[in-house]
């Protein structure tokens, strides 16, 4: 699929509100930081912040939520014929490729959002994530009662699962997140035995 130039200005600029948000938090502190500030630094109005971002907090946070929502796009173009694991391993190893990033500027935007402040939005980031990917796994699964269950409990899973690799390929400066991620769904599963 293609993207359009409209589509393709709008990324950018959504882009470029993040990377600001990121950037003077990262120089003022998150307490300090204001839409104002974000949109002057982006060389946008605050009206045109609030055509994408609702808050400061979802600016900074943007990164997390692009992240899932393109792992799931990834999940769902797949092949239906591949396993769920399969299809979140190659999903996963597709991914890493295209977010390959520095690990110092990943590290300064790990510890930034960690911030007590951005704690709820980065939950109900993580809860619109963990449901878009519910709807995914639900796609691979067979038909049953218990098949939303299933789904709602592995994508809770998964999404911990990715969260726990991406920390600790960050920790350990690994590049190869994706074998991390192996060993992981190895682990998860051995651990229920």
């Amino acid at each position: 699929m293609t993207t359009g130039l409209r589509e393709r200005k709008k990324a950018a600029t959504r882009q470029s509100l993040h990377d600001a948000a990121v950037r003077l938090a990262a120089e003022h502190g998150v307490q300090h930081l204001t839409v104002e500030a974000i949109a002057d630094a982006a060389t946008v109005s605050r009206r045109t912040f609030s055509n994408y971002f609702a808050s400061k907090e979802q600016a900074l946070l943007h990164r997390d939520r692009a992240h899932t929502v393109r792992l799931v796009e990834l999940i769902r173009a797949r092949p239906a014929r591949e396993s769920l694991m399969t299809a979140v391993i190659g999903a996963a190893e597709q991914h890493s490729a295209e977010f390959a990033t520095d690990p110092a500027q990943e590290e300064g935007y790990r510890s930034l959002r960690l911030h007590p402040a951005l704690l709820p939005e980065l939950v109900a980031t993580y809860a619109a994530a963990e449901r878009d990917l519910a709807e995914a796994v639900e796609e691979r699964l067979p038909a049953g009662p218990d098949t939303p269950l299933r789904a709602q409990i592995l994508a809770a899973n998964l999404l911990a699962t990715f969260r726990v690799v991406g920390q600790t390929a960050l920790e350990r400066r690994e590049r190869d997140a994706v074998d991390l991620l192996r060993q992981a769904i190895t682990i998860t599963r051995e651990g229920f035995h």
